[in-house]
């Protein structure tokens, strides 16, 4: 039994409570967050205790992980003060939003032998996951292409958008962990192309993109491509295509259910795909903490490292720099 310490109460906080609850390995023991309602009324659903300080939470010796959903700028520091706790650390992407930042606290906690995962859930994800066991078990020969369509069903809030690090370091750093992820390397160069075109306005003002696509390259020449909307007006649109020399895999959208209407006024009409990247993903959500209660009751390294955290950030700003640049860089992962 693996008893979680969370901070960070949430709409992502209490998924991951809910999730907690429902798995017989885990047990919620402790949650905290500066706003103390959040944390009550998880506390008052779950039985957790409710801690009015961080340090409180960090001090319990009941406590052998501490789940971190807290905003991004919390991250590191809270990364260091569990770790420095003795305790094993899950922790939601992006690690933070400053790779220096990310490199400090790295120095700080890179001498202990604590399991760490980070967020990256749609490795997890059971489609996303067949294909990377059916590439690996080589089923499409040599991988050639890698195509990854992640669409947003709307634009986030505008405070949201203010506060979140931009379109790569929020959105696509998720499909930069799935380059990799089925890459099985680092990419070593990255072309990137944004544009303003959902809502221009506040786009220009926080001098950010809502549509992008990218082009990584492999040091073996396997290519990736990605392409972002921060608006679907169909669903929650999320798909990956492996090409090989073989043949090809693929993992698709998923809807609501699997009717078809098929009359005069068209064929194969379904529903919108899932709407809501929780619903998306909610299997995927489920599976990583699965992976990551494995990792601590074994002793064993997380499938998802504070490594793996640092280099899709890493990747995120080789892509701004391109933008900058207006052309293909390399990307570099040195610390």
């Amino acid at each position: 039994m693996v008893t979680f310490g969370l901070i960070g109460c949430g709409r992502i906080g209490q998924m991951h409570a809910q999730i907690l609850m429902r798995d017989e390995r885990a047990n919620l023991g402790a949650v905290y967050d500066l706003n103390e309602q959040l944390a009550s009324e998880i506390s008052q659903k779950t039985g957790a205790t409710f801690c009015r300080s961080d340090e409180e939470l960090f001090d319990k010796n009941s406590v052998d992980a501490v789940l971190i959903s807290s905003v991004t700028a919390t991250h590191a520091g809270y990364i260091e003060k569990a770790v420095a706790s003795g305790k094993a650390v899950f922790c939601e992407k992006p690690i933070d939003l400053s790779l220096d930042r990310i490199r400090s606290c790295y120095k700080n906690i890179k001498s202990a032998k604590l399991p760490i995962q980070v967020g990256f859930n749609r490795r997890f994800d059971p489609g996303h996951s067949s294909i990377k066991e059916a590439l690996d078990s080589g089923q499409i020969g040599d991988l050639h292409q890698i195509i990854i369509t992640s669409r947003d069903p709307e634009m986030p809030s505008e405070e949201y958008y203010r506060t979140a690090g931009g379109l790569f370091r929020d959105m696509t750093i998720h499909d930069f962990d799935l380059a990799r992820f089925y890459l099985g390397d680092d990419p070593i160069e990255i072309y990137a192309s944004a544009q303003r075109k959902i809502d221009p306005v506040l786009m220009n003002e926080i001098k950010d993109y809502d549509t992008a696509m990218f082009i990584l390259c492999s040091s073996d020449g396997k290519q990736c491509l990605i392409n972002n909307s921060r608006t679907a007006v169909y669903g929650y649109d999320q798909r990956v295509e492996l090409l090989g020399s073989k043949g090809m895999l693929q993992s698709g959208n998923i809807n609501s259910n699997q009717m078809k209407y098929y009359s005069g006024s068209g064929t194969e009409i379904s529903k919108p795909y899932l709407y809501f990247f929780v619903e998306r993903y909610k299997d995927a959500f489920a599976a990583q903490l699965v992976s990551f209660i494995d990792a601590v009751e074994r002793g064993q390294p997380t499938e998802v490292s504070f490594e793996d955290g640092y280099k899709a950030l890493v990747i995120a700003e080789a892509a701004y720099s391109s933008i900058k640049k207006g052309m293909k860089v390399p990307i570099d992962y040195s610390w």
